[in-house]
């Protein structure tokens, strides 16, 4: 649901009535007593506000669920570019022993500004995102960041890190399972062959299956890489399918919500 939301109703205002938001799940097999329940969720945990329009219930987007949805598109659709300048930006972070949920909420943040853990405590990144990172923990005491900027001996070392902080094989071969699944369909996206719904169900499963790799990928710059990455090409591969499916995608999405 929070996909539609990012990939759709954000650009219709952010806002959906229950009874359209009811129509499109239903594009996937989910009942209406589903949807009404997330939708529920959603708004219990801050992500969805709702109003009354006469006896309509609309849902509309939080500010925290806008800012989620631009960092997430972010990280999704762009690459870093230029050369890389050798250098490691670090974070080193201390969370009171009793702030185990809190240690958890850092490491996860950590990851999605694409941070790895050189050791427990100590996270790098080849990227300068250290003012996003202190900016997302502003405001929270029970948490100390330390920054700083490093070199190793040179690019031997570097890969070594590099192959320590990520599990690059396992990602490697993630990506070329998701090669595998979707490069064969881009004849069948570029010819046309699917309905609109058919386009939105396929759409919204890429963008499911992708989503989560900037959680695991750092981004790294070509040289840091092991010979024959597939990160680059999966991601020229998703930008692609993504923009075959949309037509349709949206002549469904827009369908569906005239109608209801």
């Amino acid at each position: 649901m929070f996909d539609l939301f990012g990939d759709y109703l954000r650009y219709r205002d952010g806002e959906v009535r229950l009874r359209g938001l009811v129509a499109l799940m239903a594009c996937f097999d989910v009942p209406e007593a589903t949807v009404r329940v997330v939708a529920a969720r959603m708004r219990k945990e801050g992500w969805l506000e709702s109003r009354k329009d006469g006896r309509e219930t609309v849902y509309a987007l939080t500010g925290a669920a806008w800012e989620l949805l631009d960092e997430g598109r972010a990280r999704i659709f762009h690459r870093a570019r230029g050369p890389w300048d050798g250098q490691w930006h670090m974070v080193v972070y201390s969370v009171p022993e009793t702030e185990r949920a809190l240690r958890e909420q850092v490491r996860k943040k950590l990851a999605w500004f694409g941070f790895g853990p050189l050791s427990s405590a100590i996270w790098l990144s080849p990227h300068d995102r250290t003012d996003e990172v202190l900016a997302a923990f502003e405001g929270s005491p029970a948490i100390r960041l330390d920054t700083f900027r490093s070199r190793s001996s040179g690019l031997e070392s570097d890969r070594d890190i590099a192959s320590r902080a990520w599990d690059l094989k396992a990602l490697d071969q993630d990506y070329a399972e998701l090669l595998e699944t979707y490069r064969p369909r881009l004849s069948r996206y570029r010819n046309g062959a699917l309905t609109a719904q058919e386009g939105l169900v396929e759409r919204m499963r890429l963008i499911h299956d992708y989503r989560l790799f900037p959680f695991r990928d750092p981004d790294l710059p070509p040289e840091l890489l092991p010979a024959g990455w597939h990160g680059r090409l999966a991601h020229e591969v998703f930008l692609e399918a993504h923009g075959l499916l949309r037509v349709r995608a949206e002549e469904c999405v827009d369908a569906l919500l005239a109608a209801n």
